[in-house]
């Protein structure tokens, strides 16, 4: 990362972060109750089941919005790391900086998680704790070159493929009650795959001993969507894509070869994760994050970021009107204040859930149809988040960790 030129703030990457998180604070929406009250409507159909993260193997529009927020982080690393050095900070100053970083963001995931119950809930599954497990890691590679980056990740998903395939299949004793399974699961894997079924693998027994060695109220056998801890690993994998992303970004090349080189590492890495797929060598479950789905969603990650750069960084450029900014304005807002974002999605969204009920909950259903109240429910909660954000935004209010 020597020698990079320091550059402002990519829209492209802040729009890109927004229509993330725009999906995640979405799922106020309801499309599934919608969906549920038009049984013969294959439209909210089609919203409802990418608004849902898939039962197993698979991908959904949903499963996209953790590896993409992961990715990103990748993405703004160099950029970070630029300014910071251009700034005078010295090297001991950013290595204490990252450790601060990836300590807030998982005592912020197990806050968040913990909220509303009596007990603090010390789980580290989720987006911000994954995140915060492996960005310390992330910020060493970030002073590495391209081929150190490339050869950990390699390292990375190639090991952590092996120390599955090591871990032995349930044999006749198993307990697949204790261990919140189901032997004769629809989506169950079979062969070879099998290493990576629900709550039977090597994550989910390294959570049998990790998360009991915290105070909890009882102990901890599963998890009941299958998500683990040692996720983080792979999710790190995805990070150095991102930031293998950032770094070009930031290098002095046409934005046409920025594209191109894009489009090829996306595709090629979409292809890799299905052919292992299709092959029942590793399948793509992103809730134990396999080896085989950082390379499939780091694929449509790579996609993405092509269509964001492109139709806001690269293509208004020349063009005699104001460009087209004006389009991507909304998800800018929340892109901006992601952290921001997240915590209002987690936290007072039930309160204006709750308020708006009291005030207008009768009238969903006589302005519209009964069927539709929950997405309109939604859309006004949704509606009053974002001006909250476009507040901040106006005031140039960001959190920042």
């Amino acid at each position: 990362m020597k020698n990079l030129p320091i550059i402002k703030r990519m829209a492209s990457i802040d729009a890109y972060r927004g229509f993330v998180m725009l999906l995640m604070m979405g799922e106020v929406l309801s499309f599934d109750k919608v969906s549920k009250a038009l049984p013969n409507s294959g439209f909210w159909h089609f919203l409802a089941w990418h608004q849902s993260h898939v039962e197993w193997v698979g991908c959904s529009l949903h499963d996209l919005i953790q590896p993409s927020f992961s990715f990103l982080v990748g993405v703004a690393l160099p950029c970070s790391i630029a300014s910071r050095i251009g700034k005078g900070e010295s090297q001991s100053m950013m290595i204490f900086h990252a450790l601060r970083r990836s300590l807030v963001l998982i005592l912020l995931g197990i806050f968040l998680r913990s909220m509303h119950v009596q007990q603090t809930n010390f789980t580290f599954e989720d987006t911000l704790t994954q995140i915060g497990l492996g960005y310390f890691f992330l910020f060493l590679l970030g002073f590495s070159t391209t081929k150190t980056q490339i050869i950990t990740l390699i390292v990375l998903l190639l090991g952590y493929f092996i120390a599955f395939t090591l871990y032995p299949l349930p044999d006749a004793t198993f307990n697949y009650v204790e261990a919140g399974a189901q032997q004769d699961w629809a989506n169950n894997l079979t062969g070879f795959a099998a290493h990576w079924n629900k709550n039977t693998n090597l994550a989910w027994a390294f959570d049998r001993w990790f998360l009991n060695l915290f105070s909890r109220s009882s102990i901890f056998l599963f998890n009941g969507g299958g998500y683990t801890t040692l996720s983080f690993i792979p999710t790190l994998g995805t990070m150095i894509l991102g930031l293998i992303a950032g770094i070009q970004l930031k290098r002095d090349y046409a934005p046409s070869e920025n594209i191109k080189k894009f489009l090829i590492i996306g595709i090629s890495l979409l292809l890799t994760g299905w052919l292992l797929n299709a092959l029942n060598i590793c399948p793509n479950v992103k809730r134990i994050w396999t080896p085989t789905w950082t390379l499939f969603s780091g694929g449509w990650c790579f996609l993405l970021l092509t269509f964001f750069y492109w139709t806001i960084d690269v293509f208004p450029k020349g063009t005699p009107s104001e460009n087209t900014s004006k389009w991507y304005f909304i998800l800018l807002v929340i892109g901006a204040n992601s952290i921001a974002a997240y915590i209002i999605a987690h936290t007072i969204d039930g309160f204006i859930s709750s308020s708006l009920f009291i005030h207008l909950g009768k009238q969903y259903a006589e302005i519209f149809r009964l069927a539709y109240a929950p997405f309109v429910h939604g859309l006004l909660i949704l509606l009053f988040e974002w001006l909250i954000l476009f507040w901040m935004y106006r005031k140039r209010i960001f959190i920042k960790i």
